[in-house]
């Protein structure tokens, strides 16, 4: 029988652990990574706010005029969807929606 030697587990923080396992904010995996995190967080507030006003997913495709099939796919996974078909699914929701954009390159102008 093989005895464990005395080790320490090291703690960490979510942070940390993303650091390590996906590189720090910034880098291109890093970035992908919180992307995609986003998109099913969003995809999942469409779900909930679905459900909250009593709506199966096909009628909330009838508001918005698409199929059902559309609305499961946002639901599951809102990275192939366009931001018109997103701010049409909230309208239909009754939900504000408040964009932050930020520009770390640069000035933006506006004619």
């Amino acid at each position: 029988m093989k005895v464990m030697e005395n080790t320490r587990l090291r703690i960490y923080t979510l942070d940390e652990a993303k650091d390590i396992y996906l590189g720090k904010i910034g880098t291109d995996k890093r970035d992908k990574y919180e992307y995609e995190l986003r998109l099913d967080l969003l995809g999942e507030i469409i779900k909930q706010a679905r459900k909250e006003r009593h709506l199966t997913q096909s009628q909330l495709g009838e508001l918005i005029g698409v199929q059902k099939s559309q609305i499961s796919r946002i639901e599951r996974n809102a990275k192939n969807v366009t931001i018109e078909t997103i701010l049409r699914v909230f309208r239909a929701l009754k939900a504000k929606v408040h964009f932050n954009v930020e520009l770390l390159d640069g000035d933006f102008k506006i004619a």
